[in-house]
């Protein structure tokens, strides 16, 4: 019943859709990649989760929670934007094969004086904080690399999403295990773990053959270039705007994550079973958002996924805040969950379309800091607020000013799709329009 013509009817081209949804898993390199994240990041959660209960366990402050992740995330904030001129002057898989041994030593380090009962309050900060500085490198090493790992344009936005889909099955696994063994024996065998899951990703990456890119060390200062790549933030519009909300959602929004034991503990009155659930339901939400967006097989239509994303992030948030029962604010969790990751994905992609491969280190590192970067002082924020009216009122507030952003985003998105539009044509993701056809094909 088909035609051989090159364009197909709708139908047909919703199930190639479906059957092209892990077509990035049809290059090597993007293969081993997810083999080897797919452990290691498993690990990963079940260290964030052990981490908090452990900062709560010692101290019971929810102050001293913000302030474990602020100082875990910091140093993002400082030296994104140099790790992300490094990333385009350097071999970055190099770079991630240091930031990933790095982070094992981390993790050890953190088995090590929990398993024996020695660690302290002191020792957990200043680990967060070297955890905090490897993050800064990895990161955007980690976003520039993955055009490597597929080296077809056409299949980088699956990547990313099979990328996102991979995180949020590792935060849907990770948490409920993490609470599961630290109810049945302590955090340190969380951290020894994740410790022992970084060899997996190490050897994927050592396994990888990749084509060299066009790295350039001597080609300008480290200040020219970190110059060059803040004009072209601030000066792109779709960009500079997409990675305004991103870092007011990750200021006000993201930390709540930092409040989930006191949830779970006070407003829920359960144990660390009850917070790997409800980590385990933010999840299954943001899973689902993920695999909404694999199969997809265009760019197209996600500018307006960013506002709404906001928008259910926020609202989720709010009900959150007023749950009282575990059941409601599960549901409420796979509710926020969603609108997180759709935000987070939508928001990645369109950013790796749009920039030019000898900017991608550079305008990455300025994403990782408005979705990291911007977290600690929300972690602070968040802590200090809890301290003063509660979690849950914090949460409340939280969700308020996602709202706001949301709508400020909307206000702008006529302005972003005009600039997005002709790099769009020049990918061949849209066709050049007639004069009479403004909008329809971005918004479709």
């Amino acid at each position: 019943m088909k035609n051989k013509g090159q364009t197909k009817p709708e139908k047909p081209a919703a199930n190639r859709d479906f059957s092209h949804a892990w077509r990035a898993l049809r290059h090597r390199n993007f293969r081993l990649f997810f083999g080897g994240q797919s452990i290691s990041l498993i690990g990963t959660w079940m260290t964030r989760i052990a981490t908090s209960w452990l900062v709560y366990r010692l101290t019971k402050s929810s102050l001293l929670l913000g302030t474990v992740s602020f100082a875990g995330q910091i140093p993002t904030f400082l030296f994104a934007p140099f790790a992300g001129v490094l990333v385009d002057r350097a071999d970055r898989r190099k770079v991630l094969i240091w930031t990933q041994a790095l982070a094992m030593v981390q993790s050890l380090a953190l088995a090590g004086l929990t398993l024996t009962h020695i660690i302290t309050i002191h020792e957990v900060l200043l680990l967060s904080v070297f955890q905090g500085l490897i993050n800064a490198f990895d990161m955007p090493g980690r976003q520039a690399f993955m055009v490597q790992m597929v080296e077809d344009r056409a299949d980088l936005s699956n990547a990313i999403a099979i990328n996102s889909s991979m995180v949020n099955l590792a935060r849907l696994v990770g948490p409920s295990l993490a609470g599961l063994v630290i109810a049945a024996t302590n955090e340190g065998w969380c951290f020894l773990m994740d410790g022992v899951s970084y060899i997996a990703v190490i050897a994927s990456l050592l396994m990888m053959r990749v084509r060299q890119g066009d790295e350039r060390p001597g080609a300008t200062s480290m200040i020219e270039q970190l110059k060059e790549g803040w004009v072209y933030v601030s000066g792109s519009v779709p960009v500079r705007t997409i990675l305004l909300l991103f870092a007011l959602v990750s200021l006000m929004g993201m930390p709540f994550v930092v409040l989930m034991p006191v949830f779970a503990a006070q407003v829920l009155h359960g144990g660390p079973h009850t917070l790997g659930f409800l980590m385990g339901a933010l999840g299954v939400g943001a899973l689902i958002s993920a695999l909404s967006l694999v199969v997809r097989k265009s760019v197209r239509g996600l500018s307006k996924m960013v506002p709404l994303a906001a928008l259910i992030f926020g609202l989720g948030l709010i009900a959150f805040g007023f749950s009282t029962r575990q059941w409601l604010s599960l549901l409420l969790m796979l509710v926020t969950g969603f609108g997180m990751m759709q935000g987070m994905t939508a928001s990645n992609t369109i950013i790796q379309t749009l920039v030019p491969e000898d900017k991608r280190g550079r305008v990455m590192s300025y994403y990782t800091i408005a979705f990291v970067g911007m977290a600690p002082f929300g972690s602070l924020l968040a802590g200090g607020l809890a301290h003063a009216i509660g979690a849950q009122r914090t949460v409340i507030v939280s969700g308020i000013a996602c709202i706001a952003g949301a709508l400020w985003f909307w206000a702008h998105l006529k302005d972003v799709r005009e600039e997005m539009r002709p790099i769009y044509e020049q990918l061949g993701i849209l066709q050049p329009r007639m004069p009479a056809v403004v909008e329809e094909e971005v918004n479709s």
